[in-house]
């Protein structure tokens, strides 16, 4: 062989490490939420733990584009948009119908794993709930639905009580609309009434309070949405202050200082999500994946909450009970 083509196969052969070990591009996952990364801290760890259970990590053999429109649903559209243009592989939006809906309108083609407490196939998420079609698929969290079953709860507790406030966010119709036509039929069922009022903002949450006390409502419904999540240390505190007896959808509430909280069980909810993704990045299309269904649903009450509002538990309530904080 002549040195000068042994030389030159030499210099080529230098280069085969460089290729042999490039690395494909690591996946990206789109993560759309209408509330705030604070607010929604624990259950993006409960969302990490369901990469892993995959098989993913972040920032090892995954990517992860945040976007959060802290409580402004409007800003969904462009944050969608801006996944899309980056291009992700998969967006995620657990615990949020508007940005499952951003999501959906923004995009026909790149697969989107939702968590929603509207009715996904009234909504137009999906077809139905064992063949949704299309690139949406994910977990339903019939929020909405157990609108009737908390208005049962609190009336338990409430037996002399006459009328009750559901506290609502207009900017989230697909929820709001649904929720209020629920508990508005079961309060008609038992001869009670429903006072509702609507939040966007601390100072509407501030004046809704205020518009509950000033009507004499009994106790409060809290309607499915991650607004109120967001804004749940205020609602808290106000509930407290106005000595108004409220049930919460979500056991973070109870946990809190809240009375009470029926509801599935969100932390699962967020790691099923990412479960559902990295299915979808091992190749499965969202059409063949059967929306997911709760089967755990929480109550919890809180007799502190319970002692400082003068209210005494019946045994009956307490025995139903999943949880009772002391």
């Amino acid at each position: 062989m002549r040195r000068r083509k042994f030389i030159t196969l030499l210099g080529g052969a230098a280069a085969w490490p460089v290729v042999a070990s490039a690395q494909p591009p690591m996946p990206v996952i789109g993560f759309l939420h209408s509330g705030s990364a604070a607010a929604y801290a624990a259950l993006v760890a409960a969302f990490h733990r369901g990469l892993n259970e995959s098989g993913y990590v972040e920032g090892h053999n995954i990517a992860v584009e945040y976007r959060w429109a802290e409580g402004d649903n409007g800003r969904l559209p462009e944050l969608a948009a801006e996944l899309v243009r980056r291009p992700v592989d998969v967006i995620v939006t657990p615990g949020s119908t508007p940005a499952a809906l951003a999501a959906r309108a923004a995009t026909a083609t790149i697969p989107i794993i939702f968590t929603s407490a509207a009715d996904p196939v009234k909504i137009g998420l999906v077809v139905s709930l064992n063949r949704p079609g299309g690139n949406v698929t994910g977990i339903s969290d019939i929020g909405v639905e157990l609108g009737a079953k908390r208005l049962g709860l609190l009336h338990e507790l409430l037996p002399q009580a006459t009328r009750f406030g559901a506290l609502v966010n207009p900017n989230n119709p697909s929820l709001a609309e649904p929720f209020v036509a629920e508990v508005q039929a079961a309060a008609s069922a038992i001869g009670r009434q429903i006072e509702v009022v609507a939040a966007i903002t601390n100072r509407d949450i501030d004046a809704a309070f205020a518009l509950l006390v000033k009507r004499r409502a009994d106790g409060l419904l809290v309607s499915p949405d991650a607004l109120f999540v967001t804004h749940r240390v205020q609602i808290l505190a106000l509930a407290a202050r106005y000595a108004v007896p409220a049930m919460y959808f979500r056991r973070e509430f109870a946990d809190a200082g809240g009375l009470m909280s029926y509801g599935s069980d969100l932390s699962d909810q967020f790691r099923q999500n990412a479960i559902y993704a990295g299915r979808v990045l091992r190749g499965e299309k969202p059409a063949d994946m059967p929306v997911h269904l709760p089967t755990k649903f929480e109550f919890v009450i809180n007799l502190r909450a319970a002692k400082t509002l003068g209210i005494e538990v019946p045994t009956s309530l307490l025995s139903h009970a999943d949880e009772v904080i002391e």
